[in-house]
């Protein structure tokens, strides 16, 4: 085995492959070459390493220098200074690039210092490709411990003295669900991923998948043991390909080292994993609806009883979990069920996976103890809202959750406490909004998701979140009536009390609790005609301060509907008939000259 004096991590996420990590390897690669380094330095690709908003990030060991938005120009000088000569190169370090003094690896990052990453553990520090350095980090320890000490009501037994539930929604506890199974008699049982992951800005399983595959894979062989199955199948997102890919890798490994097949660690235990491509349906989240799609049917939801755990695929008894919910598996049976119940809130245990996003500083993967506040995820892990705006709420769990408001900002995350305030876990999106967000608009936006993605199986969803977008719509436009409101919350309830599937009884979540906590906009935008925050077009304008006004000429030139005009010394006008609203004009006028009248 070659040793190497140093090792340098390049993340090799979606994100930070979007912003040319790949070349920044190709580059390195020169680089150590061009410098005879190459057998003294390893490149490590690796999966995310959570703060998204200062990709590409490349980690230097055993300094653990850690280098935020990286171009490929910087390589050279990281190779020159940080490699050959021993000298960090402060100006790209994470955090204040200015004054810092000392080296900062992960730990050091405000970022990762109030996190506690369990189901992340992998993540940006091996390299995914390969099962070796998964196995160095006791990959399919776990697994071993289970076939060869435990009996399948033992490992049951284990999962729910953990109090793990699931992550991928409503929470419900994984142990029980493993138990049903296990207690249904047939000649074949079956262990399913969700790995679909279809909330808007959630990207937490396909970090998972792309940085820690063998994780999946191995908590889903111990679920297997666990319940009688010998066969499983992760259903994954097809716009997901770096994600594919590594799994596909993974899989083709471990029934290479024997880790899935047959009589795995000779213990006559056999168990197999396919991969299934989703289309991109939005409701082939819902359990049933995925198992249908799995059967290459059209995916849509069955009515609930019978339960999965019972007549599941192809009407066989199934369990079904999410990506984090696996992932948080083997450590369970690493560090013990007493270990893992230790973390979190008496009825929420362990940790929680975040995919952050929105008006905030730090947008990117947070993994958090629950009970952990919405302050502290915004403003002490976050970095608070950029230009310095206000904080005004945070929706958590997608279109099917609801919106925090600022004066319940210091409630604890966890499954409890968030159904209380009207919202939900979800699977993990988490979206910031300032002071300049329109709450009505947002409750528009995900109900314009929920339209779309609906299957059109049942009436509810169908044609009441139709109805519900369509009343919204009338709002934003200008042209609400005095009865809008009530008839919202009147289908709002209607449909979560009779709609099929878990989509539709959750649709309207977003539109009640901005009801809830936010109903005098929807007031200033029914009875006064105004968007306090400015957002919708239909209610305001843009109009150009005389007094201000230099006549250079600037907006008009940005515009792109030639609706300016204006000559020398003389103050320029905008057509507000012609008027697209884009702002362009107010953005580029170097005199703030140019404001909204709402």
């Amino acid at each position: 085995m070659q040793l190497y004096r140093a090792h340098v991590l390049v993340c090799g996420g979606t994100g930070c492959t979007s912003s040319n990590s790949e070349k920044i390897i190709k580059e390195l690669d020169v680089q150590l070459a061009a410098n005879k380094l190459d057998s003294e330095v390893k490149v490590v690709k690796t999966g995310c390493f959570g703060l998204c908003a200062e990709g590409p990030i490349v980690v230097v060991y055993p300094e653990g220098a850690m280098y935020t938005m990286v171009k490929v120009e910087d390589i050279k000088e990281i190779v020159g200074e940080h490699l050959l000569k021993g000298r960090i190169v402060k100006r790209l370090l994470a955090g204040d690039k200015e004054h810092t003094d000392i080296t900062k690896s992960l730990e050091g990052v405000g970022f990762f210092q109030r996190q506690m990453r369990v189901a992340l553990r992998n993540c940006g520090v091996i390299n995914p490709e390969i099962i070796d350095e998964y196995i160095a980090y006791d990959g399919y320890k776990a697994l071993a411990k289970v076939l060869t000490e435990m009996s399948p009501e033992q490992v049951i037994d284990t999962v729910k003295k953990s109090g793990l539930r699931g992550r991928g929604g409503a929470g419900f506890p994984t142990g029980l669900k493993w138990e049903f199974a296990s207690k249904s008699k047939d000649d074949q049982k079956y262990v399913c991923c969700n790995a679909d992951e279809g909330d808007p800005g959630a990207f937490m399983d396909r970090s998972v998948l792309e940085g820690d595959p063998h994780s999946l894979i191995e908590a889903m062989a111990i679920a297997g043991y666990a319940i009688g199955s010998n066969q499983g199948f992760i259903y994954v997102r097809a716009e997901y390909p770096i994600a594919v890919k590594r799994l596909q890798i993974a899989i083709d490994q471990a029934k290479e080292y024997g880790l899935l097949g047959n009589n795995i660690f000779d213990t006559g235990f056999s168990f197999d994993l396919e991969i299934r491509l989703g289309a991109g349906a939005f409701v082939c989240g819902e359990e049933t609806a995925l198992m249908t799609s799995i059967e290459g049917k059209r995916g849509e939801p069955r009515p609930r009883p019978p339960f999965p755990a019972v007549k599941g695929l192809w009407n066989k008894p199934t369990i079904l979990n999410n990506v984090e919910t696996y992932a948080n598996i083997p450590v369970i049976f690493l560090k013990g069920p007493e270990w893992f119940a230790s973390l979190g809130t008496e009825k929420s245990k362990g940790t929680k996976v975040f995919a952050v996003g929105g008006k905030i500083n730090n947008t990117g993967l947070v993994e958090i103890p629950m009970g952990t506040t919405l302050r502290e995820i915004v403003y002490d892990i976050g970095g608070g809202i950029p230009n310095g705006k206000k904080f005004k709420a945070a929706q958590t769990g997608g279109p099917s959750g609801g919106c925090i408001p600022a004066s319940l900002i210091d409630t604890p995350i966890d499954y409890d406490s968030l159904i209380q305030i009207g919202s939900m876990m979800g699977s993990g999106g988490l979206i910031v909004m300032d002071e300049d967000t329109c709450m009505v608009d947002i409750a528009k936006f995900f109900l314009e998701f929920t339209v779309e993605e609906s299957c059109g199986k049942c009436p509810p969803c169908r044609i009441g979140t139709k109805r519900m977008l369509e009343i919204l719509e009338r709002i934003t436009d200008g042209k609400g009536q005095d009865d809008d409101i009530g008839k919202l919350e009147v289908l709002a309830k209607n449909i979560k009390a009779s709609a099929l599937c878990g989509l539709g009884q959750t649709a309207p979540n977003p539109v009640l609790s901005t009801l809830k906590y936010f109903k005098d906009e929807y007031m200033s935008h029914v009875r006064d005609r105004k968007c306090p925050a400015g957002v919708c077009k239909s209610m305001m304008q843009y109009v150009i301060n005389a007094e201000r006004c230099k006549s250079c000429g600037i907006c008009a030139k940005v515009c792109p509907a030639n609706c300016i005009s204006g000559e020398k010394k003389v103050p320029y006008v905008i057509n507000q008939e012609k008027c697209l609203k884009c702002g362009a004009c107010m953005e580029k006028c170097p005199f703030k000259a140019i404001f909204k009248n709402v």
